[in-house]
């Protein structure tokens, strides 16, 4: 019988990416969803409602290895007190949950997977290369998963090898970080935000879901690793390429920083700032990456 992977937020953007791959290398899939959804012929779809603290116990029961992909979005909205609540509480509840089923249950996983980010390293430029053993941040992003890790380490403490998958940006057609910004360079108005120095750690949808993958079937993996490309890719770069792929230079003005942070609030770090990010860990798992040049990259998200 193939082995079952149960996924939270499988119905987003990486969900539904990492879904199809799962099937493709003869897993089953399980997936927990708010609303009622009707089962297919390769997923099955679990209730569960984090505002009455409840998971259907079935979901975990049955599966073999947990992959957290759920989390409210960083940019979607300002950053209210209420709002940042929200943020944390969408990514360290479900593993809280998770964990007094398990521990209730005496279920062992094979392996628990957590999605986490690179902005446990922070909301600032600079030249350092942040590696997994880099002290993280005492900003809102760093505090975030800093917590958000710390809920994954609860399933650690059960016996489960555990893995956290720090993400970059994530590159992917018509969806995520690019359906944001697309549009603008589509339409000729792309504009390069603040100094345009801040860096971009970035990854290919695909490459993504990959790593996911290696941390399902490779029993040496455990703890953190980052998830994004190890280049120089700053804003302005990304933008001017971006801008290039369209078949035009950048003309606008940049956005200047102190209008985006009028407007964003404390939430512009999170386009203002960005640090270089090591990838050295995951590839010495013997990972390699498909997408590593930022123009194909780009590129092929488009077509």
């Amino acid at each position: 019988m193939a082995k079952n992977i149960l996924l939270t937020g499988g119905t987003g953007f990486i969900g539904q990416h990492l879904t199809d791959l799962l099937i493709e290398n003869g897993f089953s899939v399980s997936v927990l969803s708010r609303s009622d959804r009707k089962n297919t012929s390769s997923v099955t779809y679990y209730k569960w409602d984090l505002t009455q603290n409840y998971i259907n116990e079935e979901a975990i029961l049955k599966a073999d290895c947990i992959i957290h992909l759920a989390g409210e979005g960083i940019v979607e909205k300002r950053w209210t007190e209420k709002r940042k609540k929200d943020i944390l509480e969408s990514r360290t509840k479900p593993i809280d949950l998770i964990f007094s089923i398990l521990k209730k249950n005496n279920k062992i996983l094979d392996a628990f997977v957590s999605a986490s980010a690179v902005g446990i390293y922070g909301a600032y430029t600079n030249e350092t290369i942040c590696e997994e053993t880099t002290q993280p941040a005492n900003d809102f992003l760093g505090i975030t998963c800093q917590e958000w890790e710390k809920a994954v380490d609860k399933i650690n403490s059960l016996g489960i090898r555990t893995v956290k998958v720090r993400t970059g940006i994530v590159l992917g057609k018509d969806e995520g970080f690019l359906k944001k910004i697309v549009p603008s360079f589509k339409s000729g108005l792309g504009v390069i935000l603040g100094t345009g120095k801040q860096y971009i750690p970035w990854i290919h949808i695909a490459d993504l879901c990959e790593i996911y993958l290696k941390a399902v079937v490779t029993n040496e993996m455990h703890g953190p690793y980052n998830a994004c490309i190890t280049d120089d890719t700053t804003n302005a770069s990304l933008s001017k390429t971006l801008a290039n792929l369209f078949g035009y230079k950048i003309w606008l003005p940049k956005a200047p920083a102190f209008i985006l942070k009028i407007v964003l609030g404390e939430m512009s770090a999170a386009v203002l700032e960005g640090q270089r990010v090591s990838s050295e860990k995951i590839q010495k798992t013997g990972f390699v990456f498909q997408f590593t040049d930022l123009e194909r990259a780009l590129a092929s998200c488009l077509t």
